[in-house]
């Protein structure tokens, strides 16, 4: 499957137009997100999961994209994680289910969530900071583990000059205290907008606020 991030007119029949667009290249439409609504210029910007059959090259919806007046192609890459239009609720409903286990549940579905690539939960409140959970591909921090601590309240972090992080986009937010934190990672972007940055602070809020009443 592949992501695409566009901006689109924020009007009525745009998205259809795109999907049409799309459907012409022969590809098959997985989900699609509204990311950020931009007022101020008149656009929005999505998130469209989409797979194509043998033989038909990923280029073509780049281009099927470009084709459609007004629409920009910012970002395109293959996609595995596997999300789809309800990933937050899916993760609340995950963690309303399990509250002990909330946290935890968080971790594990935020790359999903979010679509990146991986999740790390850091822990500093003992003498050492260290990864108290981790999802599958989370680089190796090294000495630098500590580096965003403490942390105040959900933001984009820089990324640190170290292997397997340089080329990453970073956004993180507080679980509990200030040093305790849930990193998440792009490999090469699309950057996290500010609608992401404040998804995130919500669904880490609600996952403590649903451990604390287990």
């Amino acid at each position: 499957m592949f992501l695409l991030r566009l901006i689109i007119p924020d009007r009525p029949g745009s998205l259809g137009t795109v999907a049409t667009a799309l459907g012409e290249v022969q590809a098959d439409i997985h989900a699609i997100e509204i990311v950020e609504h931009r007022r101020e210029n008149g656009t929005a910007v999505d998130d469209i999961v989409v797979d194509l059959p043998p033989g038909v090259l990923p280029d073509r919806l780049v281009s099927a994209c470009n084709g459609v007046p007004d629409v920009e192609v910012i970002w395109f890459s293959r996609y595995g994680a596997g999300g789809g239009l309800h990933m937050d609720l899916e993760a609340v409903e995950q963690m309303t289910s399990a509250p002990a286990d909330a946290v935890d549940i968080l971790v594990e579905q935020a790359p999903a969530v979010l679509h990146a690539d991986w999740a790390a939960l850091l822990d500093g409140t003992g003498a050492e900071v260290k990864v108290a959970l981790e999802t599958s591909a989370t680089p190796d921090f090294g000495e630098l583990v500590g580096q965003w601590l403490p942390l105040e309240k959900a933001s984009t972090l820089e990324a640190l000059d170290h292997k397997g992080l340089a080329e990453s986009v970073l956004v993180a937010a507080p679980l509990e205290s200030n040093r305790r934190i849930l990193v998440i990672g792009r490999r090469g972007g699309p950057e996290f907008l500010g609608s992401e940055v404040a998804r995130l602070s919500y669904l880490a809020s609600l996952a403590v606020t649903i451990r604390a009443n287990a």
